[in-house]
């Protein structure tokens, strides 16, 4: 039997609980490896406050943050930036997708990151960029997930143990994925 897991976005301020599952998760993340923006190890202070900014960007309307709970426990996240700039509207950032260590390997950054692909689109959001630390399982993930490389950047960014890491950058065009879909059941009611 697959496991199943509840996806829901975070609309509003958590609850004291649910912040440290988010503080926690992160600094998990960060500890065991992720190149998510920190070195390791994460101070529960910087989490706490990389949190509390990212919260007030998902009050501005700039921030989709999704969850994923297993029995009402954090185990994932992945955010969604938002470009707010006019002639940017139409595209944003998958950002820190995350999986707690005792929840990997069981196809939830997958389930997260279809999940937030659906969110970007309701957002009226058609072009994703994302990047990974090359070599990493983010890079597979967004691959097997139809990301397009661009390229590795040498030297990108400092690994959690300080190490410098080349980074692969993605991006991935959701209305070309539409343009198919539609091009194809066309071409189906055609010869149908």
């Amino acid at each position: 039997m697959p496991t199943m897991w509840k996806i829901q976005e975070l609309k509003t301020t958590p609850s004291l609980d649910l912040f440290s599952q988010l503080v926690e998760l992160l600094q998990d993340a960060v500890d065991s490896g992720a190149s998510v923006g920190f070195l390791a190890p994460l101070s529960t202070a910087e989490a706490r406050n990389y949190w509390m900014a990212s919260l007030e960007e998902v009050a501005r309307g700039e921030r989709v943050v999704l969850l994923a709970l297993e029995n009402n426990a954090l185990i994932g996240c992945v955010q969604l930036h938002l470009s707010t700039r006019a002639n940017a509207r139409h595209r944003a950032d998958v950002q820190k997708l995350v999986v707690h260590t005792q929840a990997q390997g069981k196809g939830l950054g997958r389930t997260l990151l279809d999940a937030i692909e659906k969110v970007a689109e309701q957002k009226g959001r058609s072009l994703l960029l994302a990047d990974a630390r090359q070599g990493a399982p983010g890079e597979r993930l967004f691959k097997s997930a139809g990301y397009s490389p661009l390229g590795a950047i040498p030297r990108f960014q400092r690994g959690p143990d300080g190490d410098f890491d080349s980074t692969v950058i993605f991006y991935r065009d959701l209305s070309a994925q539409a343009v198919q879909g539609a091009g194809g059941a066309a071409a189906a009611k055609r010869r149908g």
